[in-house]
């Protein structure tokens, strides 16, 4: 189970706010606790990032739904899923322009800390889709995947970059009213690394980089539910002098497996009996996610009956327990009879025991579908 700090709880905001309401929180806190301002402050620069990893969840549409509906478990790194872990490069790239331009250093008379700091390039992110079926969230399950990702040739050399001198970063000075004016921005030719080819490889693109395809283990926690997004860090393309970019992991959940039909953590089985099984009672065998059990069906038991096998669905991601199952008991009309079987229902049609006779337990169809939802 996840042990961060609420997301809203950290913006000082309710679940309610509205993006702008969201982005005033955020630049509340990234003021008070940037590392300009915080000089060597380790508590300081942590709360930075907190803050900005609210963030970037709290002002994605999407991901702010998810979040909502499933807290840290649909972006906690522990478990591979995405929106936390961003470093410090991380949050200048993306971010900068929340004060209006100019990035986040020198603003407001703080010390210009982010011109003077060298952006480390980052590979580009690889996407992939993988499908699931109700066993492997069931269990949890670990993928051997193929991926053909950029990785730096083994032949390809480097050297300083002779425009920035290695800092990554191009200084210019201007003249104005109130004097000279000092700028920086990332450096147009090496894109911020400070290092450029000196050697290409063979077989490499203009980068020194050449395509080579790599099996990677993916290990999905039980639990998972379509749709979600898996960060695999480091196992996308790479960058020349920098750090790789991720792989973001699609899940594709066919919700429907054999006789099982999920719905969130629950699963549906329809079983059907006959109607000797119905009055007579019976002893059947049905499929789980965990393997097949044995349920008793009670003498005169009604179609539409709902029989619920507690802790027989699926595990709640990152949490404790589990779902249900829940029978569907069916009784099947036979739709042709022999001479002796239509002659005992003839015989019977009118016996006392043979009436319907409903009861106040036994719920309507609605109330039933009702029960089913709440």
């Amino acid at each position: 189970m996840s042990n961060k700090r609420d997301y809203y709880e950290i913006l000082g905001v309710d679940k309610n706010a509205s993006s702008a309401e969201i982005k005033k929180a955020y630049r509340k806190m990234a003021v008070k606790y940037h590392p300009d301002k915080n000089p060597g402050d380790d508590e300081a620069e942590q709360k930075f990032k907190e803050a900005a990893e609210a963030y970037e969840v709290l002002s994605n549409p999407d991901k702010k739904a998810k979040y909502d509906r499933f807290g840290h478990s649909a972006f906690d790194g522990s478990s591979g899923f995405g929106g936390g872990g961003m470093d410090m490069d991380d949050i200048f790239s993306q971010f900068g322009d929340i004060f209006g331009g100019g990035g986040f250093g020198g603003f407001g008379g703080f010390g210009g800390g982010q011109s003077q700091r060298r952006r480390t390039a980052k590979g580009g992110n690889l996407r992939i889709r993988v499908k699931l079926n109700l066993h492997d969230v069931a269990n949890g399950v670990e993928k051997k995947i193929k991926v053909s990702r950029k990785k730096q040739a083994s032949d390809t050399t480097y050297k300083t970059c002779t425009t920035c001198n290695g800092t990554g970063q191009v200084t210019r000075v201007t003249n104005t009213i109130l004097g000279q004016m000092q700028t920086a921005s990332t450096c147009g030719t090496c894109q911020g690394s400070g290092k450029i080819i000196d050697k290409k490889g063979k077989g490499t693109d203009a980068y020194g980089l050449k395509m080579e395809e790599e099996t990677v283990s993916i290990k999905i926690p039980a639990g998972v539910e379509d749709g979600m997004q898996m960060k695999v860090s480091g196992k996308g393309n790479e960058a020349p002098g920098g750090v790789a970019g991720d792989l973001i992991v699609l899940i594709e959940v066919d919700e429907q497996s054999g006789e099982l039909q999920r719905d969130g953590e629950n699963l549906h089985y329809d079983l059907y009996i006959n109607f000797s099984e119905a009055a007579l009672g019976a002893s059947k065998e049905i499929n789980t996610v965990s393997g097949k059990v044995r349920i008793k069906i009670e003498p005169g038991v009604q179609s539409g009956k709902i029989l619920r096998l507690r802790g027989k669905g699926l595990p709640r991601l990152n949490s404790y327990g589990s779902g249900d199952l829940l029978v569907h008991v069916n009784v099947w009309t036979p739709q042709e009879l022999s001479k002796e079987q239509r002659q005992f229902f003839e015989k019977n049609i009118s016996d006392t025991n043979m009436q319907p006779n409903p009861q106040k337990s036994d719920k309507s169809f609605f109330e039933k579908v009702k029960d089913m939802f709440s």
